[in-house]
């Protein structure tokens, strides 16, 4: 509770200081769309349908799965593919994370492509012994002869402003920790459709992590062809000079936001990353931007102790320290279990992220 109360106060104190004003709404970001030209309008689950139903309908070895997923999806985002493909290529599974993943690697063992989804990040865990221990290992143990190159894992994650305990958690970094897998993070439909294609066609199991907050929010002009976007590069979405801003998934709003409100109150020109894959990541546009801007800002919803924002802040310590003209900032969430009414004082929110840039830059 103590945490609690001095978070409150710090965010009106910050609130009055940048002459911003204090919004307790549940939704913690503006949403900035990406923009590829013309394409259809959907949101971020019509755009992950959309890309599933191109690898459906391009690979007949595609299998799609996971607990409601003949019914559509909690979120939606298979809704119409059991109708269109048949029971036998879409299909819900019992409720049992551990079985779907066992059963996901054994359908990318035989050559077929499986997608599968488990419903919350939150209820990966029992699955992670397979996914870990299994998918991620399959091809070393075998010496190449067997591999699960055709598996991608889609899962739901992070906040949405009432999930609390068990259905807001952001478990990326522990499966950063493991070689053979490629971890992506999407920031809305455009981006989802491509990385959810190029993990498909991948030659590694990789896990896809959806903000589901952004499921509807997100709104852009999605391609409606068949494209993939590149595993393991980041994409900077605002160029600048003084502070690099890095974050993924909703993250990444949030710090858009912020860089116009330093922009315009404190004239601070912050440069903004997407990071997009987390495992790997692009350690050269990472460095590159650290080493022009000489501050850097992390931040992501998972706590601060061993986040991915840990080996972020490591890394650009090491390869960037003689341009560094201020140590690396995290904003994170806090190093507790993920609240469910004081979920605004837990979130790494816009005032949070301002009062970091101002610290840094005045070091």
């Amino acid at each position: 509770m103590n945490i609690i109360t001095a978070q409150l106060g710090h965010i009106l104190h910050n609130c009055i200081r940048f002459n911003i004003k204090c919004s307790w709404s549940r939704s913690h970001f503006t949403y900035y769309p990406t923009s590829l030209g013309t394409g259809k309008r959907m949101n971020m689950f019509n755009a992950i349908n959309n890309a599933m139903d191109l690898a459906l309908d391009e690979d007949k070895s595609a299998l799609l799965f996971g607990e409601d997923v003949g019914f559509g999806g909690v979120f939606r985002c298979s809704v119409n593919l059991r109708d269109k493909y048949g029971s036998q290529r879409v299909f819900n599974t019992p409720l049992c994370e551990q079985g779907i993943a066992g059963f996901a690697i054994g359908v990318a063992n035989t050559g077929a492509t499986a997608i599968a989804e488990i419903q919350f990040a939150d209820y990966i865990f029992p699955s992670f012994d397979q996914i870990v221990n299994e998918a991620a290992k399959y091809r070393y143990r075998s010496g190449g002869l067997f591999d699960c190159g055709s598996l991608t894992f889609r899962v739901p994650c992070g906040a949405v402003g009432h999930g609390a305990l068990y259905h807001s958690q952001s478990p990326e970094a522990y499966f950063a920790h493991t070689p053979g897998l490629r971890v992506v993070v999407p920031r809305g439909p455009i981006k989802a459709k491509g990385l959810i294609l190029a993990c498909i066609r991948d030659p590694n199991p990789c896990i896809v992590f959806e903000p589901k907050t952004l499921y509807r929010a997100a709104v852009e002009d999605v391609p409606t062809e068949y494209y993939t976007s590149p595993l393991g590069k980041a994409d900077i979405l605002r160029h600048g000079k003084d502070v690099t801003l890095i974050g993924w998934g909703t993250q990444v709003h949030v710090l858009l936001e912020v860089a116009e409100t330093a922009n315009l109150k404190l004239n601070i020109d912050c440069e903004v990353i997407d990071l997009v894959s987390i495992l790997p990541w692009d350690t050269d546009a990472i460095c590159t931007s650290a080493k022009k801007t000489g501050r850097v800002i992390i931040a992501h919803e998972a706590p601060l102790t061993q986040g991915f924002g840990s080996e972020l802040a490591s890394y650009i310590q090491e390869k960037c320290f003689l341009h560094l003209e201020a140590p690396v900032k995290r904003v994170t969430g806090w190093d507790t279990p993920f609240p469910h009414v004081f979920e605004p004082f837990y979130m790494p929110d816009k005032h949070r992220c301002l009062s970091a840039i101002n610290d840094i830059v005045n070091f």
